[in-house]
Order: C-alpha cells, then sequence, then structure tokens
C-alpha cells in the first residue's frame, strides 16, 4: 500500500527573502536586551521513498517551514523553535526569558566579522525537485528487483531513497545577515541473506549534493551488496584474535569521523577536565606522517557549505599535523571559553534545533606507502573492507566490516565473515603502522549527535596497517 503525504505551507511560506527587512526590525527591537540574538527561517521540500520486499511502505512529498531563535544572556541560552511567522515575536520574548533564567556568568563568544551574503551550493545536473515522483519511485523499484534477483536465498531487501532542498536566512545581532541554500540526495539499499540459521546482509549507501544523476547507474553497487550478503553465508567466521590488519578506505573514514573526529569536538571537552586533558593540543597521537583534517570549505561534499548555523566561514581545520594534535573543532562559544579561534562547525539538523559543534567532511591525508605493500611481512592478519555498522562510547570502538579476507604470508587469502574491529581510539592511532597512497571518499555518512541524526557528512581517507587490532568473531578453542 503506498501512502502520500503531502504538508501544505504554513502562513511562512511567504518567500523567505521577502522576510530580510522583519528579521532587520526584530534584531534592531531585542538585541540590545541581551547580548547575543540570532533569528534563523528555513524553508525546506524533500521527497522520501522506502520500499521494504516488493512493497512501497512509504511514498512522501514534503515541505517544511520553520524558524528558530537563539539568546544568549549572561552566558545563558534561550531557545525556541516556531513554524508561523507572525508568532515570531511571543518567541523572541521566550527566549529573552528563558536566557535571564538561567544566565549567570559572562557572555564569552570568540568574535566574528559579520558577514552579509547571498549563497547556493551549486548542483553539477539534474535538481532532484525536478524529477517527477513517479520516476523516482520507479528507480526504486528497481534497484528492488535487482537485490530480489541475485539468489533465492535473498529474504528481504530494503531500498531507501531521500532528498531534500534546504534554503535558510540567519540574522544576528552583530549585522550578519546570510541567505544560504542546497539539495541532499541518499539511497540506501539492503539485501538479507538466509540459509537455516545463518544470516548475513550486504549493504551499500550513496549520497551526493551534485545531482541526481549521481543516484542512477547504480546497478554494480546494488548487485554487489545482495551478492555480499549472499557470499557471506557460506564463509567461515574469523577466529577471534589480535591481529595486524589492513583496512581500506571506507574503513578508514568511518574510523576517523567516529573514533577520532567526535572527540575533536570542543563542546565534549571545553566543560571535561580530563577529556581536555587527553585532548590537549601538542600531544602525540600517531605516526609522524599521519595528518587528520576535518573542513567544509573543500568544495563539492556533503558536509561542504559557505557558513555554518553561527555564520561562521567554512575553514578547514587541521586536527593532526605529523602525528600531534594541533586542532579542535568549534562553536563561537566553545572557541571563546577555551580562547581559540572559531571554525565554522556549529551546525543544526533543522530549525527544530540548536547549532552544536559537528564535523564536515572528515579525512585522512593520504600517504606514500604503494597499498601492495600494506600487506607484506603479515604472517596472519585480517584485511577489512566496507563496512555494516558500528558504534562509539567515548574513545572506545567497534566496527563491523562489509567484508573480510584473511592476510596469510604477506598475501590476502580466505574470505572471512562476521569480522568486528574494536579498540580504543588513541592507541589504534598510535598503532597506525602505515598509510597507503590511495584515497577514496564516501558521501554516504549520516550522523548522529544530541538527538539530531542523519546529518550530511563526507568521510575520507586511504587504506592503513594497524597493528594489534582486537578482531572479534568465533572463539578460538583452547
Amino acid at each position: 500500500m503506498e501512502a502520500v503525504a503531502l504538508h501544505p505551507p504554513t502562513a511562512m511560506l511567504t518567500a523567505l527573502s521577502d522576510t530580510k527587512n522583519l528579521l532587520a526590525d526584530f534584531i534592531k527591537r531585542y538585541g540590545a536586551q541581551v547580548d547575543h540574538l540570532a533569528i534563523r527561517l528555513e524553508s525546506a521540500e524533500g521527497t522520501d521513498i522506502l520500499l521494504r520486499g516488493n512493497k512501497i511502505e512509504t511514498l512522501s512529498e514534503g515541505i517544511s517551514i520553520g524558524g528558530q531563535v537563539r539568546v544568549c544572556h549572561q552566558g545563558g541560552w534561550g531557545f525556541a523553535s516556531f513554524n508561523q511567522l507572525s508568532t515570531l515575536a511571543d518567541r523572541i520574548e521566550e527566549a529573552i526569558a528563558a536566557a535571564r533564567i538561567v544566565g549567570c556568568d559572562e557572555t564569552i563568544l570568540a568574535p566574528v566579522t559579520p558577514a552579509q551574503d547571498i549563497c547556493t551550493l551549486p548542483l553539477t545536473g539534474t535538481d532532484p525537485r525536478q524529477v517527477p515522483l513517479a520516476r523516482k519511485k520507479e528507480l526504486c523499484q528497481y534497484y528492488g528487483e535487482i537485490l530480489r534477483s541475485i539468489d533465492p536465498r535473498i529474504a528481504t531487501v530494503s531500498v531507501r531513497y531521500g532528498d531534500s532542498a534546504q534554503k535558510i536566512i540567519l540574522a544576528t545581532s552583530e549585522g550578519a545577515l546570510i541567505e544560504q541554500s542546497w539539495v541532499d540526495m541518499e539511497m540506501r539499499f539492503a539485501a538479507t541473506a538466509r540459509d537455516g540459521e545463518t544470516v548475513q546482509t550486504g549493504r551499500e549507501t550513496i549520497g551526493s549534493r551534485k545531482a541526481y544523476e549521481d543516484l542512477e547507474g547504480l546497478e554494480e553497487q546494488v548487485r554487489n551488496a545482495a551478492q555480499r550478503g549472499v557470499d557471506s553465508l557460506s564463509l567461515p567466521p574469523v577466529k577471534g584474535n589480535t591481529y595486524t590488519v589492513v583496512i581500506d578506505p571506507i574503513l578508514t573514514g568511518l574510523f576517523v569521523h567516529e573514533a577520532f573526529g567526535h572527540l575533536s569536538e570542543a563542546d565534549m571537552a571545553y566543560e571535561n577536565p580530563d577529556l581536555l586533558e587527553v585532548m590537549s593540543l601538542g600531544r602525540r597521537f600517531g605516526p609522524t606522517d599521519l595528518q587528520i583534517f576535518d573542513g567544509a570549505a573543500i568544495a563539492g561534499h556533503r558536509g561542504s557549505y559557505f557558513y555554518d548555523d553561527e555564520g561562521v566561514p567554512a575553514t578547514t581545520t587541521q586536527l593532526i599535523t605529523d602525528g600531534v594534535l594541533t586542532g579542535r573543532l568549534h562553536s563561537r562559544e566553545t572557541a571563546g571559553k577555551l580562547g581559540e579561534t572559531p571554525t565554522g562547525n556549529a551546525r543544526c539538523l533543522n530549525y527544530h534545533f540548536p547549532p552544536i559543534v559537528r564535523m564536515t567532511n572528515t579525512w585522512i591525508e593520504r600517504g606514500k606507502t604503494p597499498v601492495k605493500d600494506l600487506f607484506c611481512d603479515i604472517q596472519e592478519g585480517v584485511y577489512a573492507r566496507n563496512w555494516l555498522g558500528g558504534m562509539t562510547n567515548g574513545e572506545m570502538f567497534t566496527f563491523t566490516a562489509g567484508e573480510a579476507w584473511m592476510i596469510r604470508n604477506g598475501e590476502i587469502a580466505e574470505p572471512v565473515r562476521d569480522v568486528t574491529l574494536s579498540g580504543n581510539a588513541f592507541k589504534t592511532l598510535a598503532d597506525v603502522e602505515a598509510i597507503g597512497d590511495d584515497f577514496y571518499w564516501d558521501e554516504s555518512g549520516g550522523c548522529g549527535k544530541g538527538g539530531q541524526s542523519g546529518l550530511a557528512v563526507g568521510c575520507g581517507g586511504p587504506s592503513l596497517r594497524i597493528r594489534d587490532v582486537v578482531v572479534g568473531g568465533e572463539a578460538i578453542e583452547d
């Protein structure tokens, strides 16, 4: 059964650009009452399609119009969101009242030159808003048929399609007035194969901020996802042990984002003395050829933009230089309280949420070791590629590889399944033995933090060779 949800526009459907004078009036009226006032208006339109099995379970197009108010007074923050512009004055007054209730200290925000700008992330091909809903549905059904056709042991399949076009206007009491817009697209594929009690899943995710065409012509990736699930049914589980591991660029991107990137977000550190001590600038974390970056200033990736949601220009921040911690990611507040420079990493998922410190595009720079040489001299190890899932808890991580092989006598040997990689992020960085000369950008990321899940990010890196990685699987018998 197909469900179509069309969300009618509210009174705020008036073109956002026409509200700039109104925002200026509100800023003038209320800005002097507090230390900082920011008003962010947002319009978004998008499509969501979910195919499960051979049935379309979700088929929706929607329009979302709203806004948010953020106020800081004596170090206390007030926040309010709204859907009708006619209520803006009430929401501002509510946010001011809340900030005054909790504010009892000094407001410290790192200074930034207020910008007045209009900018759009450019598309290189077709805007998904120009593609009929029926065509998007047919694409999902087409990929679903491919997933189901691979093998009779495919028990369930799913295809998820989503696109979103967002436009925001940000006005602040310091004089910023920024209009920014972008389009984001994503497709997710999964095929679960079953043989008796053995169940294995193959997954693939594709994301883009460039063109609808990036979601077409994915037959090979879709087939490979289903085939991985089927092939894993007959593979032996890896023997749990500590191994030297070679990981591919996709797993490297996942590792640098999940295991290290979140620890670089300064809101996790500036109120946590223990973590701040661990993440002290100048501390060595890895080999001298290890370079780690994050930044939205590089064009063409899913975490790219011109300004963050506080109006700070996008930058590129080098987090690790020659193996030494040299930077971290900031909002204006965390930068101000730590006496550092804002990096343009304050982001919110949409107008329902306040901006918090988030990654953008995070990557490890390519190294100089030929990929084939990463395997040299490994008597017994594991080669892991792609990912099925993972979790982090502070500096500890566990990731599940999408596919894996044993390494024997310096060569890739038999494939294995159920490969999980676990460890401490800091120890793992220190145990990096070699950095490959390859590199790949993974645009499939949807990051979650603070209740804001699905924020588009990019991850990248080269293949890595890492010693003493705990690999979970079937227990070794004595």
